[in-house]
């Protein structure tokens, strides 16, 4: 049997972008979902849906502008991403770029708050 200990001290340790991966990895090869399970209301008569609507599970943080205070979104984007300080400047100052794709939304609410807390104009997708 596995160190349960071990397992949870070495995941513990990982970066956000590599949770979002293992999360990805483990979905694949077991094909299960992450999703937490939405519970629904049964009404009296309720007609079913002709067609399931499948809920997005990935999402893209883009920055639209870096707004006045640049070296702050440079900074908070450096921290999300782990890049270099050129590629990270280049990413604040280039309009529509992607910070973060395919992350969980909460991971992506969370870096589109930091983002504007910094001043940069944001958006999840």
């Amino acid at each position: 049997m596995a160190d349960l200990e071990k397992i949870v001290e070495e995941l513990s340790k990982l970066s956000v972008l590599e949770a979002a991966d293992l999360v990805k990895l483990l979905e694949e090869k077991w094909g299960v979902s992450a999703a937490a399970p939405v519970a629904m209301a049964a009404g009296p008569a309720a007609a079913a849906p002709a067609e399931e609507v499948e809920e997005k599970t990935e999402f893209d943080v883009v920055i639209k502008s870096a707004g006045p205070k640049k070296i702050e979104v440079i900074k908070v984007i450096r921290q999300l991403t782990s890049l270099g300080l050129v590629e990270a400047k280049t990413l604040a100052e280039t309009p529509d770029a992607k910070v973060l794709e395919a992350v969980g939304k909460d991971v992506a609410n969370d870096a589109a708050a930091k983002l504007k807390e910094a001043g940069a104009e944001v958006v999840v997708l």
